[in-house]
């Protein structure tokens, strides 16, 4: 039995097309480990320092490169994190609103009609402690815990 080349041409092509769709989607999410972790241009100490992030700060891993790890977080910054520093507790960040003196609601249920039990500001962030129906209860440092539309979040 003779395959069609035509046929498998298109079966290699459709399924490079959903590797490309559906792999950003199921890309690791990580989370800082630690206070004032240096984010790095490269994979070393010897490689100068782009940012320090603070415990819990959610970021997407990209590459790995020995113990240190190469990561994208919410503002599209990249760079490297020695691997020691991550961790898999899910942690979001409020991603809208920069530059602005506008709060996001954090409710005491999901959904709208529930009470705001509080509010936070841009690049706030929040341990996940649960997500339903386009929901995520978060709990932050303070102790403050309640519901946030999963869409003014960035994180895992």
């Amino acid at each position: 039995m003779r395959k069609n080349p035509i046929k498998i041409g298109l079966s290699l092509a459709l399924c490079l097309i959903l590797v490309i769709i559906v792999c950003p989607a199921f890309a690791k999410m990580r989370s800082i480990d630690g206070d004032k972790v240096q984010l790095r241009s490269g994979p070393g100490t010897k490689y100068s320092a782009k940012w320090e992030y603070g415990d819990g700060f959610p970021l997407r891993v990209l590459t790995r490169k020995g113990n240190w790890v190469k990561v994208k977080d919410f503002e599209n910054d990249t760079g490297w994190v020695f691997k020691k520093y991550l961790s898999s507790k899910p942690h979001m960040i409020v991603k809208v609103n920069k530059g602005k003196k506008r709060k996001i609601n954090i409710r005491s249920g999901p959904g709208t009609h529930n009470k705001v039990v509080g509010k936070a500001y841009y690049g706030v962030v929040f341990e996940t402690l649960e997500q339903k129906k386009g929901w995520a209860r978060v709990r932050h440092e303070s102790g403050l815990t309640g519901w946030v539309k999963r869409s003014l979040l960035w994180g895992f």
